[in-house]
């Protein structure tokens, strides 16, 4: 009975797996390949869109910071709504329109994206970010005229110059008030270090313009620096750009200055009180404050625009997909063909070479190589069998028909005359030979599964007492002794039972051919008889054995050795390896024993042990 094969190593469960792990890669690599293009797309888009907002809320505040109302902002909402593609909407405070790029009368967002207030938010010292403070390009009275702007930038190329025959290279920077200032490659004003032959503050002495500015700066913020604490000199007296709030500690007092330590609690509210006046001072000449709302304008339609890099990742990672399927499918593929090409390639040999297959595997196709090899295991025995089989039918038919031809010849040519102890030995080898012939028959109808059963009930102990009254007298030539011993089954209180005819008085019955059971067991006694010596005992024996008929033939005789009982019940076997007939038989009764009691539906096996006897056991159904 073959073994049954795991659940991991079925063909199906294997050819399963195999089409789900392609399956889950590949829905996986989709799936991570949409999300990454996606969140890719979304990302940039959602970047784009920040770096919209951010840009037009930064030309917005510029404008408002350059000019005193929104009356002219109009051309400028139209200009970033048509470059961007979003609807741009100016309201004040109460949502009273200022500016609207729809053309439609359309409800406007429920919040307002930002608000536009450059007193308060700085969108252009950091791109893209909106600082608390005041924008620098509000710089109100501060902005130098023409000349004053051509002579400050002509002071700057002097003192770039001067700089750089000192070995520090700077460039000249114009500030939103039109000043021109010097900055090296990290942004510091004036390059950080001023070469002492160039520190002339003739740069950074304020215009007329920045002058008049300072002083009015300085009214609105003067009584509030002087409550913060000490005398504080001019305000900004050496300014050069009040855009630079690294610089407000040089104009808030100082021990150099004025010889009064400030604590950095007094430094803050200077800086408020500086920047509460900027605010006062710059308010007339910036844009009131204003509500900014962003939306998609009238022409704008949602897309998802696939970029070149995610096509060709999708390429990619299609293939990659497409390149692992095939590999594993050929891999899986080529591992379940290869043992099928070995059994097809085997099977094809010629039957003569009995060609195995190696067995590589433990599923189904393993099962069926290790089928395949005890298939032409039993061929090649079989095939051995056969030659041995008509050399033995050729031996037993030969030595008969020669003693027949033999004493024919010579009483034919007048040797011998025919009288009856000649015509007695040849009547033995005639049944010597009708016997092989009749073994043999019955040996072809057991394969065939022609060999007719007549069925009916048999007691076991009239069956043994008939097969030991046929062997009796063969029995006493030999000087063996018959006994037979049948067992009463035992019922439920250990005592034995007494019941009726079918079995009821405890002697076993079973339902059987009584002809071909004598056949059995008698060949099984012809065995033993030859095969114990004189003076020995073989005994015959039957009981019922739950739902079994037992019988044993046991005898005192020589033995089989162990090596020898395996082949006991093969045809043409014999103890005796030169195949002498001196003890009798054909070596065809233990096969004949073997089919017959298979044919009932039973077994038959032998015990032995050489010097001791031998026990061949019969089991048979029950007739209950």
């Amino acid at each position: 009975m073959a073994r049954p094969i795991p659940l991991r190593k079925r063909l199906l469960v294997r050819l399963l797996i195999t089409s789900v792990l392609i399956a889950i890669c590949s829905v996986a690599a989709t799936a991570w390949l949409a999300v990454e293009t996606t969140t890719r797309a979304i990302q940039e888009e959602q970047g784009q869109v920040l770096t919209e907002d951010m840009d037009i809320l930064r030309q917005l505040s510029g404008y408002a910071a350059t000019h005193r109302d929104w009356s002219g902002v109009g051309k400028t909402v139209r200009a970033l709504s048509d470059r961007t593609g979003r609807r741009i909407a100016l309201t004040a405070p109460d949502r009273t329109p200022i500016a609207d790029s729809e053309t439609r009368n359309t409800a406007l967002p429920p919040r307002a994206a930002a608000a536009v207030d450059p007193l308060h938010t700085d969108t252009f010292t950091e791109p893209g970010a909106q600082r608390t403070g005041i924008d620098p390009r509000a710089v109100g009275p501060f902005r130098l005229p023409r000349a004053e702007r051509e002579r400050v930038r002509l002071l700057a190329e002097k003192r770039r110059a001067c700089f750089s025959n000192n070995g520090v290279q700077t460039r000249i920077t114009q500030m939103p008030s039109g000043r021109s200032v010097l900055t090296d490659e990290e942004g510091t004003v004036d390059g950080g270090q001023v070469p002492t032959p160039c520190a002339d503050g003739v740069l950074n002495t304020p215009t007329a313009t920045e002058e008049k500015a300072l002083a009015q700066l300085n009214t609105y913020g003067g009584d509030c620096l002087k409550r913060v604490g000490g005398k504080f000199p001019s305000l900004f007296a050496a300014t050069v750009d009040f855009t630079d709030r690294s610089m407000l500690t040089r104009y808030v007092g100082g021990k150099a200055e004025t010889g009064i330590d400030t604590t950095r609690d007094q430094d803050k509210k200077a800086q408020e009180c500086v920047d509460r006046a900027r605010r006062q001072q710059l308010e007339p000449y910036v844009a009131p404050v204003a509500e900014l709302f962003l939306g998609r304008g009238d022409s704008a339609v949602p897309h998802f625009d696939m970029s070149a890099a995610n096509k060709a990742k999708v390429t990619g990672v299609a293939g990659l997909v497409l390149a692992l399927t095939v590999a594993v499918t050929v891999l899986v593929a080529t591992r379940l063909v290869r043992p099928l090409r070995a059994l097809t390639h085997a099977a094809q040999q010629p039957p003569e070479q009995h060609v195995r297959v190696p067995v590589t595997t433990q599923d189904e196709t393993g099962i069926l190589a290790v089928a395949f090899n005890d298939l032409a295991d039993r061929r090649e025995r079989m095939e051995a069998q056969r030659k041995a089989m008509v050399a033995d039918i050729a031996h037993e038919l030969r030595t008969p028909l020669t003693n027949i031809r033999g004493w024919l010849e010579v009483t034919r040519d007048g040797v011998v005359d025919p009288d009856p102890e000649l015509l007695a030995s040849l009547h033995d080898e005639a049944v010597v030979l009708q016997r092989v012939i009749d073994d043999l028959q019955d040996l072809a109808a057991a394969d065939a599964g022609t060999l007719r059963l007549h069925r009916e009930p048999v007691r076991a102990d009239e069956l043994l007492e008939q097969v030991v009254a046929a062997h009796r007298v063969a029995a006493e030539a030999a000087g063996v002794r018959l006994h037979t011993a049948v067992a009463a089954s035992k019922g439920a209180d250990g005592s034995h039972g007494l019941h009726g005819s079918d079995g009821s008085d405890g002697t076993p019955w079973l339902d059987a051919d009584p002809v071909r059971m004598r056949q059995a067991l008698g060949n099984l006694v012809s065995n033993a008889i030859r095969h114990t010596p004189a003076d020995g005992t073989i005994t015959l024996s039957s009981r019922r054995h739950d739902d079994e008929v037992v019988f044993e033939v046991a005898d005192t005789g020589s033995g089989i050795a162990p090596e020898d009982l395996p082949s006991v019940f093969e045809r043409f076997w014999r103890a005796e390896k030169s195949r002498s007939r001196r003890t009798g038989g054909s070596g065809l009764g233990l096969s004949i024993v073997r089919q017959l009691v298979t044919a009932h539906g039973g077994t038959v096996t032998v015990t032995s042990e050489l010097g001791s006897g031998s026990v061949f056991t019969l089991r048979l159904p029950d007739a209950r």
